[in-house]
């Protein structure tokens, strides 16, 4: 006696995996980007629990970031006013370590990937330094994954 069995494949829909969902306007955590001489360079809305790098790279925002996140370099090096610098968690040792070798360092200074958005830096401009120290060959960006 045969048996007839059938396969089913299940998927999902490709729009489903990785697709980023912007809040509407008006709606999300609003961020100001400068450059070091106090010029806007640009307004971003973006969600809870982003980091600042990646937004920026989003949002074609000249902050390099040559390790990609990872704490090994301090490209993404951005100056944060202090009364939202004091609302954020310290810096954990690794990023105090790259944060010394930042150029242009200063009391508010921390790398754009670790600083993660909450509703209370809603409004908090981000000063990007004049120039930064890259550990990776010079002229390449990376660009986001």
């Amino acid at each position: 006696m045969l048996c007839s069995t059938r396969r089913r494949i299940h998927s999902s829909a490709v729009l489903c995996h990785g697709e980023i969902q912007r809040p509407e306007p008006g709606t999300g955590i609003k961020l100001y980007f400068k450059d070091s001489k106090g010029n806007d360079i640009k307004t971003i809305e973006a969600n809870e629990g982003d980091d600042i790098l990646s937004i920026a790279h989003e949002h074609d925002i000249d902050l390099e970031g040559a390790c990609e996140g990872s704490v090994a370099c301090s490209t993404c090096h951005v100056i944060l006013p202090v009364e939202f610098y004091d609302l954020l968690p310290e810096p954990e040792d690794d990023e105090n370590d790259m944060l010394d070798m930042a150029f242009g360092l200063t009391d508010t200074s921390r790398l754009g990937c670790q600083v993660k958005l909450t509703k209370e830096l809603d409004g908090m401009t981000v000063t990007l330094p004049a120039a930064t120290r890259n550990m990776f060959v010079d002229g390449v960006k990376p660009t986001r994954h």
